[in-house]
């Protein structure tokens, strides 16, 4: 009989307070996909570096007769080659290194170009077109300064490419996004705990004559308090429910069928990922009412 109180009083404060609910409720939908998209660009951002890990390496390019720069004078001799290893060899940041021939540099760049790309290159093109370098591994991407330092300037050294420059503006913009979608998420976050309270507000000031009967014949505090939790609890449920809904499409429509499809260069986030963020959204949606509820019921309730 109690309980069928509950569900009646519940039925009549959500349509009492339809607009100000459904309020709550898109509020919520947009500030919990907004949190699940930062989660998702944080797995992105995460296979991203675990996809190019390797790529933390920086090529020291030597001198051949072509080169121009002002510590090459011919292609680069034995002493200073061994001089380049040495400072190399001896440098902290170092984690490992090998030196790529000409012979091989030319081989790759076969194997990269194909064929119809060689038949426009000159007939005498060979391996002495193009330069001998040494590729170094880092310990750690983001310390490359000190081999660097080390090694331009050098006599034999043509040019140094950073590798780690590839793939900068993907983590850059990667870390854009999702500081951007959580900043958002959190303005909105707020929007939505302002909503709840005024909802509560609202609703208590309606239910004032009710409340006070139910306390002169000693009705329980969780008693009083039930029909307010549990409103709390389905604006919270749709809005989970809105915001599965929009992350599924992203999924879907952006990732599987976007640029997942189209643009092979790295792994993309799947449905396991699609899982793990909205098991956050479930979690963080009745957090952002159920806890409010709880506090704000004691100030405007008395119970």
């Amino acid at each position: 009989m109690q309980m069928t109180h509950v569900f009646t009083e519940l039925k009549q404060g959500l349509r009492r307070n339809v607009s100000m609910h459904v309020a709550v409720v898109l509020t919520l939908f947009v500030s919990l996909t907004l949190v699940g998209l930062g989660a998702l660009l944080q797995a992105q951002a995460q296979k991203a570096q675990e996809h190019f890990g390797d790529i933390n390496q920086v090529v020291v390019f030597m001198c051949n007769d072509a080169s121009k720069a002002s510590t090459c004078s011919g292609t680069v001799s034995p002493a200073q080659k061994d001089a380049i290893l040495k400072v190399v060899d001896e440098n902290p940041e170092v984690a490992a290194f090998h030196v790529e021939s000409q012979e091989t540099a030319f081989k790759k760049t076969k194997e990269l170009f194909g064929e119809q790309y060689q038949t426009k290159l000159p007939p005498d093109f060979g391996p002495k077109n193009l330069r001998e370098s040494v590729w170094i591994d880092l310990k750690q991407r983001d310390k490359a300064d000190g081999i660097i330092s080390a090694v331009q300037g050098l006599d034999g050294v043509d040019n140094i490419r950073d590798s780690r420059a590839l793939v900068r503006p993907i983590f850059q913009t990667l870390d854009a996004l999702k500081w951007g979608a959580l900043g958002i998420a959190g303005f909105l976050v707020f929007a939505a705990l302002l909503l709840v309270a005024n909802t509560i507000r609202l609703t208590a000031y309606a239910r004032r004559r009710e409340i006070g009967i139910m306390r002169l014949v000693g009705a329980g505090s969780l008693y009083i308090m039930l029909p307010f939790l549990l409103e709390a609890l389905v604006t919270a449920v749709a809005g989970v429910a809105l915001s599965a809904v929009a992350l599924a499409a992203f999924e879907y429509f952006a990732i599987a069928e976007g640029v997942g499809a189209r643009l092979q260069v790295m792994p993309w986030i799947g449905w396991t990922d699609y899982a793990w963020a909205i098991q956050w959204v479930a979690i963080i949606g009745p957090l952002l009412t159920v806890i409010p509820t709880l506090l704000l019921t004691r100030k405007y309730l008395k119970v």
